[in-house]
């Protein structure tokens, strides 16, 4: 990717609307899998990966503003709620997953003041729930699903991912509290020279009078200058943050939000409109079509093979020696067990002089030993070891 003539990638940050609802969403599947397992020792049919974050109204305003109508968050799809004549609360998990993740991640924002929950997670079907009560040691899939992974990040992805971590990060929070958790980031290349657009949410809190939105924004548009020319090596780079801003204009001419993302007010969110599973939005490359958050991480293989297919390709990246880039592509077939695909397919680029034939055995090794230890990764989905955006 690094040799093509023009890229295009995106990072949406942990306050925008759509990282929010995969991050919420995702903090139910691991509060459904704690729950499960602590009552009946495994993981029951769920499928939390449908919901809105329907967007609020406010009124920001220099000094502070106020908050008119609080967001509203719909938990959709289906979960089990009734298991060996025992109840399972699944509205209250839903609920109280969704408080306790906006309160680690959302500054400004309280859960019970400025949001509402609406709770339609219902029973599955039939034939997809009695997957699990089958006895199976390796679950069938539950879906003919198909998924594609790549690795390593080119270089103007890990500069798109970087950045919105950047401004995230706890310390730059603590040196500029008015920037809000509401960051994306759109980069694109031309040759050896990047472009880079930021929208930031400013909290109004801290924001007295026009004139110190425009100096706090040279101030955090200095900052990230320097961290950019520090950490990357592309011949140009230019940066531009809230490029909609007009002076003269008051609170109708910034990016001003009272809690700090625009789902307060001006936006609304989905699972599976924001990042991929490697954290970033590439629109060159092919791309899995599944949302990987809130789905069940032991038999869905929207899940399952969208992390899976990153995962090994990163192996085959790292271990195999003269492989520029690899892509992998996994083809599941509903009922067959998640260890072994309907088609498990690899793609590389090497390096002048390498020979595919040479490599090509050590490859098929990789993918065998990763599909054969796919317990093992599942493991590390139902912990939440591997955040799916």
């Amino acid at each position: 990717m690094d040799e093509q003539p023009i890229e295009i990638v995106e990072r949406k940050g942990i306050g925008h609307p759509d990282t929010m609802s995969d991050a919420i969403m995702e903090r139910v599947s691991l509060e459904l899998n704690r729950e499960y397992l602590r009552r009946f020792g495994g993981i029951l049919h769920y499928n939390a990966d449908k919901s809105l974050l329907a967007a609020g109204v406010t009124e920001p305003a220099f000094g502070g503003g106020r908050v008119v109508e609080p967001m509203l968050i719909v938990f959709g799809d289906r979960a089990t709620n009734v298991y060996a004549g025992e109840e399972i609360p699944v509205d209250e998990i839903a609920i109280r997953a969704a408080k306790s993740w906006i309160r680690e991640n959302l500054r400004f924002v309280d859960p019970d003041e400025h949001v509402r929950y609406q709770v339609e997670l219902k029973p599955g079907s039939a034939e997809l729930t009695d997957i699990f009560r089958r006895g199976e040691s390796d679950l069938g899939a539950n879906d003919t699903s198909a998924a594609v992974g790549y690795a390593p990040l080119s270089r103007t992805e890990r500069a798109v991912l970087e950045i919105e971590k950047f401004l995230n990060s706890p310390k730059f929070k603590r040196s500029h509290p008015e920037t809000g958790e509401d960051i994306k980031v759109m980069g694109y290349r031309v040759g050896d020279r990047l472009d880079i657009t930021v929208a930031l949410a400013f909290v109004d809190r801290f924001v007295s009078s026009e004139s110190e939105y425009f100096r706090m924004k040279e101030e955090v548009l200095e900052e990230l200058n320097a961290f950019v020319k520090e950490n990357y090596d592309f011949r140009e780079i230019n940066i531009a943050i809230n490029t909609l801003d007009r002076p003269g204009r008051g609170v109708d001419g910034v990016y001003l939000t009272v809690l700090g993302t625009s789902a307060e007010g001006g936006d609304s969110g989905q699972v599976g409109r924001g990042n991929g599973v490697n954290g970033v939005i590439p629109l060159m490359r092919p791309r899995s079509s599944e949302a990987a958050a809130g789905k069940n991480p032991v038999s869905h293989v929207g899940k399952i093979y969208n992390m899976l297919t990153h995962h090994i390709a990163k192996k085959i990246h790292e271990e195999v020696s003269g492989i520029k880039e690899a892509y992998v592509w996994l083809l599941s077939r509903i009922g067959h067990p998640i260890s072994d695909p309907a088609l498990a397919a690899a793609e590389v680029s090497v390096e002048p002089g390498v020979s595919l034939a040479d490599i090509r055995p050590a490859i098929e090794d990789i993918v065998q030993r990763e599909l054969e230890n796919i317990t093992d990764f599942v493991e590390r989905l139902i912990e939440g070891e591997i955040p799916p955006y």
